[in-house]
């Protein structure tokens, strides 16, 4: 049988732009591994993250309302497969690497903490060594999946995981996308949550905004796309024009003055930040309560405070509630 890898990688050379990253010139693994004879390096690579118990877990974590209300409302999970769509649309049509796109995609937020950025702010507070989602991101794939192994994933994911905040920049043009697909899902979905919630109404969005992104969520992802890919075609890299990245700021100020702020979607999120310091207080003077996986780390001589902070943030919502009840609340209360 022929090796459908090698046709695949030949395909890439004769069909991606020349800024694509070419699976068979990957600066590879940690780890050298025997190559499939069938998917290429970053199918690999997406792949594991899709089958990683990490990934699984995004599905109950909060994106920004904390416990809504009805069953349309973002989570972490959703937020990664719309960053990914939008991604690959943008890489097909530049013609990249949609494989790279999608496995950074899907591997770039596997370290948010319960709680979305209000259990990362806690953790980043209490932590002497400090929290940032994009950094344990990394840290699961390379070393807490797997009981330890890590996925041993490409350097060309893990640098597009690690740098997709806006203070960083990927090295691959995949990555770019991902960094701006990134922005483009939150925007726009938690301007949609905020809609439903009742936080605020379309007309409230400020008119030069709405004349220049469009006047609904999905006016805005096509004007949004569609403007990365003209842009990025006419100037050879990855990029907005001006006037359309000068518009998405605006609409993100407008998000932190009027949702990300608001206390119906943030009233609870006091309570939330209380509950993770209290979980990182008590595992740090109790380390021995933590799962076998997490002792295993310490008995390799990693630091008490970056496995406490590994063991937290790898819960969802619910098991953090779950485990502040059971260490913090009398059990004859909790029938109330």
């Amino acid at each position: 049988m022929a090796n459908i890898r090698e046709n695949l990688e030949q395909m890439e050379r004769n069909t991606l732009s020349e800024h694509a990253s070419l699976s068979a010139e990957s600066i590879g693994r940690a780890r050298v591994e025997k190559e499939c004879d069938i998917r290429t390096v970053y199918q690999r690579d997406r792949d594991r993250i899709l089958h990683s118990k990490s990934f699984r877990r995004l599905k109950d974590k909060t994106q920004v309302f904390l416990s809504p209300e009805g069953d349309h409302y973002r989570t972490r999970m959703t937020h990664t497969l719309e960053v990914s769509q939008n991604a690959r649309t943008i890489a097909k049509a530049l013609r990249l690497n949609e494989d790279l796109v999608e496995a950074i995609a899907l591997g770039h937020d596997l370290g948010h903490t319960p709680f979305g950025h209000a259990g990362e702010r806690s953790l980043n507070a209490i932590s002497p060594m400090g929290f940032h989602h994009n950094e344990q991101s990394v840290r699961i794939v390379e070393v807490l999946e797997k009981d330890g192994r890590g996925l041993n994933l490409t350097w060309e994911v893990r640098d597009g995981i690690l740098n997709h905040q806006t203070s960083r920049m990927p090295k691959t043009a995949e990555g770019k996308v991902v960094r701006l697909s990134d922005k483009i899902a939150y925007i726009n979905h938690d301007m949609d949550d905020a809609i439903r919630a009742g936080v605020l109404r379309e007309e409230d969005i400020p008119h030069e905004l709405r004349l220049k992104l469009g006047g609904t969520t999905r006016e805005r992802l096509n004007t949004l796309i569609h403007d990365i890919v003209t842009s990025s075609l006419r100037r050879g890299q990855i990029c907005m024009s001006e006037e359309i990245e000068e518009a998405m700021r605006g609409l993100r100020t407008f998000l932190f003055e009027h949702v990300y702020t608001n206390p119906i979607a943030k009233g609870e999120e006091g309570k939330a930040v209380e509950m993770v310091q209290k979980l990182y207080e008590h595992y740090i003077a109790h380390p021995e309560e933590m799962s076998q996986t997490y002792l295993n780390l310490l008995t390799k001589g990693e630091k008490t405070e970056v496995v406490v902070c590994d063991y937290i943030s790898g819960m969802t919502d619910q098991y953090a509630v779950h485990k502040f009840e059971s260490l913090f609340i009398p059990s004859s209360w909790k029938k109330y």
